[in-house]
């Protein structure tokens, strides 16, 4: 009885206009960037206009990795709420998919820019077995204090002990496949962000990941009575970390490099250490798990996973060959292939954009044994 799971950041699915860009050169598109903006109103109707003329495309390609993926359950990030999701799914899904993805979960986090994770899915996998959703939990408002996991790091950072753990949340829901039980935990770490102080993004923001990573395992310990690892359920998500790198040299008119590197910490391994889950994409060859490409430049490029699907001890001994599909159709062609790895784009992808995402989605077959 097999059951296909996926995990996409759809990269702000949206529905409603961000005009923050007025205000935040950072989050000012490059096309209003070259434009003599005279004021706030100027920068809306250009701003509305530009998404306007993008998302159609961008949508499409989204829903034909998504579509890609073949899966019977869908683990999202970035989705605004679940009118956005349901129009989505009605006006490019439906179409592509034929059965579409009826049962629909979200659960308003803690994103500032109103991010959300979600869950479609179907109502029946491809085999015909019974999709029964059960139950649904957000962990949204747990705080550092009532999880016990308040550091002199996060202090230091500014986080005090009264505020929420996660910066979006973690959405925990039981569904019943042909009568057996499995349950999801979707989550959207902090990102890694720019530096501070001197001290490289990724590492300043760290204790905030390994926080959330801490809390993550402590629900599913605190649901299981401490016996978690005989059970069925799943991780999925963007974790916003990586555990290597495979670092990109070279650039478009150059022959490019591929070096991989193994990272000293991650906040991955918080959930890893100890057998306390299996991650399914390092079954795949080491430079062949990247879910993403970073630039800022060619002196700044590497691919990396940051999207992942964690297992229980004991869905992964069930499933010992159940290797993880990354759609990669959908990448634009800025993105740097290593050799052998090369797709075919879908149809109308960009240098840089239209583009799926700019995360890959990543696609498991399991046994509900």
């Amino acid at each position: 009885m097999p059951l296909r799971i996926a995990t996409f950041n759809a990269e702000n699915l949206m529905q409603r206009f961000d005009f923050s860009g007025f205000r935040n050169d950072q989050r000012k598109d490059r096309t209003l960037q070259m434009i003599d903006v005279k004021d706030e109103r100027h920068f809306q109707r250009l701003e509305e206009a530009r998404v306007v003329a993008h998302s159609d495309d961008s949508m499409q390609l989204t829903a034909l990795a998504i579509a890609e993926t073949m899966a019977d359950i869908v683990c999202l990030q970035e989705v605004e709420n679940i009118q956005t999701l349901n129009s989505f799914e009605y006006g490019y899904m439906f179409k592509m998919v034929g059965r579409g993805y009826r049962q629909k979960f979200l659960v308003e986090g803690n994103d500032g820019r109103g991010i959300d994770v979600a869950v479609m899915a179907r109502e029946e996998t491809f085999d015909g077995q019974k999709i029964e959703f059960v139950k649904i939990k957000s962990h949204a408002q747990l705080t550092y204090d009532k999880a016990g996991l308040h550091t002199p790091q996060l202090k230091a950072m500014g986080e005090e002990a009264h505020e929420k753990i996660f910066r979006r949340g973690c959405l925990e829901i039981d569904f019943k496949i042909g009568g057996k039980p499995i349950t999801l935990f979707v989550v959207h770490f902090k990102s890694m962000g720019p530096g501070k102080n001197g001290v490289p993004g990724r590492e300043y923001t760290m204790p905030v990941r390994e926080a959330e990573a801490k809390a993550v395992r402590q629900i599913i310990n605190n649901k299981f009575n401490g016996k978690s690892a005989n059970k069925r359920w799943l991780i999925c998500g963007d974790m916003n970390d990586y555990r290597s790198r495979i670092l990109v040299s070279g650039g478009i008119n150059t022959k490019r490099g591929f070096k991989w590197v193994r990272e000293k910490t991650s906040a991955v391994d918080q959930l890893l250490k100890d057998d306390f889950s299996v991650s399914l994409a390092e079954r795949r060859d080491k430079n062949d798990q990247w879910t993403l490409y970073h630039t800022r430049g060619p002196q700044e490029q590497h691919l990396c996973q940051l999207d992942y699907i964690l297992a229980s001890p004991s869905v992964a001994s069930l499933n010992v060959n159940a290797v993880p599909q990354i759609i990669r159709s959908g990448q634009p062609y800025r993105t740097p292939f290593p050799d052998g790895q090369d797709v075919d784009r879908y149809p109308r992808v960009g240098w840089d954009r239209p583009k799926s995402s700019d995360h890959c989605p990543v696609v498991v077959s399991l046994n509900m044994v």
